[in-house]
């Protein structure tokens, strides 16, 4: 790592046990960072922890349910004990596993309880991590909340209505944060992610799907969760200070085109090679 823009600042990481956001916590580490491990799952959140400490950085693990408040509460009280400040949260905590997708599923097929947990995990838990983290950053004047959001939230799909619509208001909530506490110096956005599966994601997404998704990409593949965790530490990093209130969308371009791209350049190269 050439540079580490992170020194000395304090990353809080939701959902951090695995994925995505284990990754970010990897890299923000190495960008100087000392970084909280927050995830449900304990066991996965002190492992993602230790290798980090093993790699020469500072880490925390706390093992987190993200839609209790008293459990948010003292997890950022742990955080302030340990490291004395906050200066990033990184709101990447999200429930999408196989049972999870099997309920959340189009309107009137919708399994309630389902949505409820959506909404419980997805909304409620960034609202709750930002409140208190936030509270932490105000006392310096400074700090970056980003909210993990997707190309759900912004176009519609045939299945995970739940999820799509929780994500969608997190961008609201994102613009929130930094229009309310913006003049002291709380930077907040949201990152829009696209296809960049994790070791975790293809129990639940099977390959046919994720070959489909490929081929409407405009990059060779899709992502990987290193190129998501570099927008995460710029969006963390003062080189992003100017950049608040707005989306940022890492998605290979998959959201930019319309939807029918794949199928006309088929029809295309299909035309060209008869003459037509």
């Amino acid at each position: 790592m050439s540079e580490r823009k992170l020194e000395g600042r304090v990353a809080i990481i939701t959902g951090a046990g695995g994925g995505l956001g284990a990754e970010a916590a990897r890299v923000l580490s190495l960008h100087g960072a000392s970084v909280a491990v927050v995830d449900i799952d304990g066991a996965a959140a002190q492992r993602v922890a230790a290798g980090i400490e093993a790699g020469g950085g500072q880490s925390l693990a706390v093992q987190t349910d993200v839609s209790s408040e008293a459990a948010v509460k003292a997890m950022v009280e742990a955080v302030v004990a340990r490291f004395g400040r906050v200066d990033v949260l990184h709101n990447n905590a999200a429930i999408l596993s196989v049972e999870q997708r099997r309920r959340d599923r189009d309107v009137i097929n919708m399994d309630v309880e389902a949505w409820d947990m959506a909404m419980a995990v997805n909304l409620r838990g960034a609202m709750l991590c930002t409140k208190y983290a936030v509270r932490e950053m105000l006392k310096n004047g400074k700090g970056s909340v980003i909210f993990a959001t997707s190309g759900l939230g912004a176009q519609g799909d045939l299945s995970l209505s739940a999820y799509a619509a929780s994500k969608a208001a997190l961008i609201m909530l994102s613009r929130s944060v930094a229009a309310q506490y913006g003049k002291q110096g709380i930077r907040s956005n949201a990152l829009q992610i696209g296809l960049a599966p994790a070791e975790n994601a293809h129990e639940s997404m099977p390959a046919p799907l994720i070959d489909i998704l490929r081929d409407n990409h405009l990059t060779p593949d899709v992502g990987t969760p290193r190129q998501i965790a570099d927008v995460v530490a710029f969006l963390a990093s003062d080189e992003s200070s100017f950049v608040t209130g707005t989306t940022l969308v890492a998605d290979g371009g998959f959201g930019s085109h319309t939807p029918s791209l794949v199928a006309m350049k088929a029809l295309f190269a299909q035309s060209g090679a008869h003459g037509m």
